[in-house]
């Protein structure tokens, strides 16, 4: 019997993998660092650097790791396809779904593109293609449980509730260890787990060996499940262990959030926001802006439920383009009429891409992006911005009960979202300060308590006319991708406006990070609120 010998070379890589297995980044980054030293061509090594680096966070890394690889190795598959990945997480869907179409092309039967692929038809909005390459691919797999939690939840994303629920049971039947297919039901909102429920995601959790995500994903679940029960301890006690892990994996550091909303006030002037200094001046966009879990998906739906306006989701090109040229937010003092407009005319050529209808406007709802509310003004001067405000309380422990797939570190510590929440509300407040009356507030209790006037306000701040449809936004069919995707399908409710007090005795580092912005909610406490430049 002959046995293989491996190289001290395939050795180096074998470890590497195995500690990018196990999760072990930084012992992954050192290997991988040494192993391309001594081999700079090493494309396996090069493509596991790009795992790593996109593990990370750093994108645009890891998208100029796998192009080196492939320019390396031309026929280097596997690179091929995590850069379609790359493209795909970025927001880059189209350039993702004609790169994965060159692969199939050569390995058509693929599995794994063709999962890919469905995924990404389902980004660009063609989700009845994307459930039924799913399904061809089950056909042919029945028995991957990850494929039947993807089919899930697209078929969440477009309202086809049944469904999905059968489609995510069908993958705890094959993997009851599979922590994101327990989550996928709790993040239904509107679903109940029962006894049975709760006992086999506890023994779940009591697997030797279960690693880190399906345990976040589990705990994240029964939290839900806890607090259906009103036991808000123990609920409280799975979100804190499942934050508690998964703040391992995606450090924040706050003081990074806190300088840039420092630097972006110190060059904020009212010469930075003159509509005359040039600007895509295309009127299409509405901007939604504020805290996730504020009440953003509803007010997209209301937006959407209007014959002029279409909803287009969270679109990553803002970020995207703010930060594809020189250092954000140095540049807005330096930008000329034709850089801003280029920039503007930039982001509507991007954004473009995910319509799929002929209507003049169109939201961008990504939460986030009151960051780049400085820039959307310099650039974009004639869009809506809407920023969407709940009780700091309410909103940041609907975070911390809120498990994000990516991209929201700050939500995984009380503290850290108290100095977060409070960065918002200081950005904001200068943007009133200096450009007054250019975003349009709307504050989530009082829609809840006076749907109609609020809405009406909305649709005047959007300069469009009122239309019945809005109040009824709760039929309106179109896909929703957030985790409020169930509750926007039913009428507005009150039950989730103080359930934090609930909480309040496990809310000490939360309320002192956020300090006065408590007690001065809906307005910014005084300090927050600079003079006019």
């Amino acid at each position: 019997m002959s046995t293989t010998v491996l190289s001290a070379a395939d050795q180096r890589l074998l470890a590497c993998g195995a500690a990018l297995s196990e999760n072990q980044l930084d012992v992954a980054e050192r290997l991988l660092r040494a192993e391309l030293r001594d081999d700079p061509y090493n494309v396996a090594a090069i493509r596991m650097m790009a795992e790593l680096a996109a593990r990370l966070g750093r994108m645009t890394d890891a998208e100029t790791l796998l192009r080196r690889a492939i320019e390396i190795a031309p026929g280097f598959t596997a690179a091929r396809a995590n850069l379609a990945l790359i493209l795909n997480r970025t927001g880059r869907h189209g350039d993702a779904l004609a790169l994965l179409e060159e692969i199939l092309a050569n390995e058509p039967s693929d599995l794994g593109h063709q999962n890919l692929k469905a995924s990404i038809l389902g980004r660009l909005g063609r989700f009845d293609e994307a459930i039924d390459l799913y399904r061809r691919v089950l056909e042919r797999a029945p028995h991957q449980p990850r494929l039947h939690l993807s089919l899930g939840t697209m078929l969440k994303t477009i309202g086809r509730l049944d469904e999905s629920i059968a489609a995510y049971r069908n993958s705890i039947a094959l993997q009851p260890t599979l922590g994101e297919a327990w989550w996928s039901l709790a993040n239904l909102k509107t679903y109940r787990f029962d006894e049975a429920d709760v006992a086999q995601m506890t023994d779940a959790l009591a697997v030797p060996g279960l690693g880190p995500e399906d345990r976040v994903h589990l705990d994240f679940a029964l939290g839900k499940a806890m607090h259906d029960r009103r036991d808000h301890g123990a609920a409280f006690q799975h979100y804190r262990r499942a934050n508690i892990l998964r703040l391992e994996s995606q450090p924040y550091r706050w003081r990074e959030t806190t300088t840039l909303v420092d630097r972006s006030i110190a060059v904020m002037t009212g010469a930075v926001f003159d509509r005359a200094r040039g600007g895509a001046t295309d009127r299409a966009p509405i901007f939604i802006v504020g805290m996730p879990r504020s009440g953003s998906t509803l007010v997209e739906q209301i937006l959407s439920s209007h014959p002029l306006v279409e909803g287009t989701g969270e679109l990553p090109d803002l970020p995207a383009v703010a930060r594809s040229g020189a250092p954000y937010p140095a540049l807005l003092a330096d930008l000329t009429p034709a850089q801003r407009a280029e920039l503007g005319s930039n982001y509507l050529a991007r954004a473009a891409i995910q319509r799929q209808t002929d209507r003049p406007h169109f939201t961008d709802k990504l939460p986030n992006n009151w960051q780049f509310v400085p820039f959307i003004l310099a650039v974009l001067p004639n869009a809506t911005i809407i920023d969407i405000r709940r009780h700091p309380i309410a909103c940041c422990l609907a975070n911390y009960r809120q498990h994000f797939a990516r991209g929201q570190a700050f939500t995984y510590d009380l503290a850290d979202l108290g100095h977060y929440y409070s960065d918002y509300v200081r950005l904001m407040a200068q943007v009133d300060a200096v450009a007054p009356g250019r975003v349009h507030r709307v504050i989530y209790e009082q829609l809840v308590d006076d749907t109609e006037s609020e809405v009406r306000a909305l649709l005047a701040a959007c300069g469009l006319p009122f239309d019945p449809a809005c109040l009824a936004f709760h039929q309106t069919e179109r896909a929703v991708r957030t985790p409020s995707s169930e509750q926007v399908r039913q009428p507005i409710y009150r039950d989730a406006l103080a359930e934090w007090r609930s909480y309040e005795p496990w809310l000490g580092e939360l309320v002192e990070a956020l300090g006065p912005v408590i007690d001065c909610y809906p307005a910014p406490p005084e300090a927050f609120v600079p003079r006019s430049q």
